[in-house]
């Protein structure tokens, strides 16, 4: 068998065509992409789409076990590609009609060419025990019908990231591409300018080799070993190399490797103030480095202090005579937040004022608000973006955090975040969920407890599925008022993780008893210890719970007034 390694890159109308038919191999992980993952990749494309009239858009590399002259393919990097793709050119043919649609579905399925001896048959077959679903509800366009399939349903979790990102697209493709001139330039935007190279060699153990040395860590050459050169070859004597050498290499041990390099992507954003649209090297020599011509001021007083900086909010570790702990406690929750980009203004605004901790505290009690905001209602990566951007500007000019136009929320911002609030949190995302039930458990127990996010499950007090025979059935006897009500976040209460299984379907009273934790009957979780207080569970106490839950959060963000 040859050993033979090749690559190439191939717009994706040819990765999903005649020349490779994909196969997921069982050993490989179940496919784990959710809709945080998905709409990154949807907004970089549209963005992309966008502002880009002519540049191709590099999608990365995936790692194939294939011969030159046979299409079957078995993956072994790429998995979460190729399928989250495969999901967004089936949510684009749900949206298309006649020969669109057709085209679009034969980027998804191969529809077989007898002359040239290929069967019809999917272009990509998941794991086995996943596969008969994908082609079911994706390959067949059936992406309406999976969407509502009760997602407590499914069999596994990666049935239950198919069906969220299907979901999602539906809508984000609705939004962004309402007509069918735009659905139709994305299309061909999506086919002809974004790419990914395939790596391919016929052995197994070849493949696991390029795999791995394409995943190796610490052993490529990072963009910062670039910039170090370029910064440090400029010094004169040798003494002066080696003395800035020690202080840059001393930041990077403290920082690790990769915190290094997180160091100069958030400092490229500082300086340019918009999203990357080349790689961190070019970027960093145009933003960056011009406005930085002495090497030995750039380090003294850029690249130290904001790795100072960063090593504070990377560890919440921030110090001071007053106000520390209440810093690293907003840090800590920033923390969980299911993106970076609060980082850079972070660190520029802890980076100028770490001596003034009363400022400190005020303005990372309005960041960790307006990250929250963003991150339950969805913003997108390029509104997140902006308005990072423009918070950047103001921490610049030296305004007072409450004078931040960013940090203040208008009659719409209200408008936004109060029915997020107030809708089916439990549909979240699961970090978005989570970060919220936490939070507001946290208001409600003043700040004073603790949370380990590893034992952590959110159970529902009224079931999602009610035995006709139950005490639920005589205190809900409306299925809409269950509807309604079931996914809210008054019908929500946190768990450790290995109490949720024998808690799910028991009646209240039991239920109750399951959540007690410990030898003096409480929980650890304030929500939860309230539920366990009540002798019932009727609509009527989980409406008045509802609004009680909403002002105590709009409250403690200092958002009681529009």
């Amino acid at each position: 068998m040859s050993k033979k390694i090749s690559g190439a890159e191939y717009p994706l109308s040819e990765i999903f065509s005649s020349r490779f038919e994909y196969i997921i191999p069982s050993y490989q992980r179940p496919y784990a992409w959710t809709p945080d993952q998905a709409s990154e990749l949807f907004d970089d494309l549209i963005g992309f789409f966008q502002e880009e009239q002519d540049e191709g858009y590099f999608l990365g590399s995936i790692v194939l076990i294939k011969s030159e002259e046979n299409a079957y393919s078995q993956v072994v990097d790429g998995q979460q590609r190729l399928t989250t793709l495969t999901i967004l050119l089936a949510a684009m043919a749900c949206a298309s009609d006649g020969d669109d649609r057709k085209e679009l579905l034969t980027y998804i399925l191969e529809p077989g060419k007898r002359m040239e001896g290929i069967s019809p048959k999917p272009r990509l077959s998941l794991r086995d025990r996943d596969k008969e679903f994908f082609a079911n509800y994706i390959q067949s366009l059936q992406l309406a019908a999976l969407t509502d399939l009760d997602p407590s349903a499914l069999k596994n979790e990666s049935q239950v990231n198919i069906r969220a990102n299907a979901k999602y697209f539906l809508q984000a493709v609705a939004n962004a591409l309402p007509d069918t001139e735009k659905l139709q330039a994305f299309g061909n935007f999506l086919l002809t300018r974004c790419y990914l190279v395939a790596v391919s060699t016929a052995s197994q153990d070849s493949a696991f080799r390029v795999f791995s040395v394409m995943n190796s860590r610490g052993l490529d050459l990072q963009p910062t070993d670039i910039i170090k050169a370029d910064t440090i070859g400029k010094l004169q004597t040798e003494s002066e190399r080696q003395d800035y050498n020690d202080r840059w290499e001393e930041m990077e041990v403290e920082l690790t490797r990769d915190g290094f390099r997180d160091l100069f992507t958030y400092l490229r954003m500082i300086y340019a103030k918009e999203k990357a649209k080349r790689t961190l090297l070019e970027e960093f020599r145009v933003h960056v480095l011009p406005q930085n011509p002495d090497v030995k001021i750039f380090i003294s007083d850029v690249l130290e202090p904001f790795a100072d900086a960063l090593d504070a909010i990377r560890n919440a570790s921030y110090s001071a005579t007053s106000h520390a702990e209440t810093v690293n406690c907003f840090i800590r929750w920033l923390q969980r937040i299911d993106n970076s980009d609060w980082v850079p203004p972070a660190m520029l605004y802890l980076k100028k004022h770490r001596s003034s901790p009363q400022r400190v505290a005020r303005f990372f009690e309005l960041l960790e608000r307006l990250a929250a905001y963003m991150h339950i209602c969805r913003w997108n990566v390029n509104d997140r973006i902006v308005t990072y951007a423009e918070l950047i500007n103001e921490i610049l000019s030296d305004a007072e955090p409450d004078d931040m136009a960013q940090f203040e929320f208008s009659d719409e911002n209200y408008k936004e975040f109060r029915e997020a609030l107030n809708g089916d949190v439990y549909e979240l995302t699961p970090r978005r969920r989570n970060y919220l039930i936490l939070r507001l458990d946290s208001f409600i127990s003043d700040g004073a407890a603790t949370y380990d996010p590893t034992t952590l499950t959110i159970e529902h007090v009224l079931p999602q599925t009610v035995p006709s025979s139950s005490e639920w059935a005589v205190w809900w006897p409306d299925k809409s008022d269950r509807a309604k009500w079931v996914h809210k976040i008054a019908n929500l209460v946190p768990l450790n993780r290995k109490k949720n299984s024998s808690a799910q379907n028991s009646e209240f009273a039991q239920k109750c008893k399951i959540y007690f934790t410990g030898k003096n009957n409480v929980s650890s979780y304030a929500l939860t210890s309230q539920v366990i207080a009540q002798k019932e569970w009727t609509p009527a106490i989980v409406e008045a719970r509802q609004q009680k839950l909403l002002d105590i959060i709009l409250e403690n963000w200092g958002l009681t007034e529009a």
